[in-house]
């Protein structure tokens, strides 16, 4: 690990970017050079302390996941995220991990202007990347998840409090929709990446995924029209966009509601709300 290296990466990065860059306010008064340490520290989801000690060439070798969420909050390039890795002492990503792992930078910069319309990047493994507020108070934090449980349809095919933020009615549909998405995933990037790891995990925990997996449907498209069903709202109609990447590993999915509709409403109380109020559905 060469710490002169990585805190001299992490402080120019930083200092290139203006809030504007990330989706934040520009706010007043701003004697910093760019961004703010404690602004980059809570993009990365990581404490302020931590931070500043990667750039002051005293902090320990930070993990993959903290370096991949370094290159999500600095909105580092391909080329960029090697070289974080590289200095800092691992080597870089596989591109069937790198594909899943890092946010493409275009979609980020498009994520950071949507603050009217719940929004989120996901991987080819249904792992969000990266979601705004309004997500979160829709879907819950998804930066909660650890291990394969990063992926919707590890949780969907595991945990049975996953489903309850569908009808009972689009269940069956959604299962089948999430198997043939991780079907076309695992044919892209092969049965040794994390799209094999999951699909294995899968076949040995859930009956239900094994037999949908038998059925080799393939698919890598979101429904256009979707309802959700928020603890605290009820059910809320939402119309589903979708924007991949040119590889196809990552998309943008935008939700929203036509105007004067019950879905708009419901997603402007959610919008002055937020999700302080809304506790995650009772397990």
């Amino acid at each position: 690990m060469d710490r002169d290296a990585l805190a001299a990466f992490l402080r120019r990065r930083r200092e290139e970017l203006q809030p504007e860059d990330v989706g934040m306010a520009p706010g007043v008064r701003r004697r910093a050079t760019g961004l703010r340490r404690e602004e980059v520290a809570t993009l990365a989801v990581m404490s302020i302390d931590y931070y500043t000690r990667l750039e002051q060439r005293r902090g320990p070798q930070p993990s993959e996941q903290m370096l991949a969420a370094l290159a999500r909050a600095l909105r580092l390039t391909a080329a960029e995220r090697d070289y974080l890795f590289r200095v800092a002492g691992h080597n870089p990503p596989a591109a069937s991990w790198a594909a899943a792992a890092h946010v493409a930078p275009a979609l980020l910069r498009v994520l950071d202007r949507l603050d009217d319309s719940p929004a989120l990047v996901v991987s080819s493994l249904g792992e969000t990347l990266a979601q705004n507020r309004l997500a979160a108070a829709l879907f819950g934090d998804a930066s909660r998840h650890t291990g394969l449980a990063r992926s919707e349809a590890y949780r969907w095919f595991t945990d049975p409090a996953e489903r309850v933020r569908y009808p009972e009615a689009d269940r069956d549909r959604h299962s089948r929709a999430l198997v043939a998405g991780l079907r076309a995933a695992h044919a892209s990037m092969g049965p040794a990446s994390p799209a094999g790891e999951l699909v294995r995990a899968l076949r040995a925990r859930s009956a239900e995924f094994a037999a949908l997996w038998e059925r080799h449907e393939v698919a890598r498209r979101f429904e256009d029209h979707k309802t959700l069903v928020h603890p605290e709202l009820g059910p809320i109609e939402l119309d589903c966009q979708a924007l991949f990447t040119e590889d196809q590993h990552q998309a943008l999915v935008v939700l929203t509601a036509p105007p004067r509709s019950e879905g708009y409403d419901k997603l402007r109380l959610l919008g002055v709300l937020g999700h302080e109020r809304f506790g995650e559905p009772a397990r």
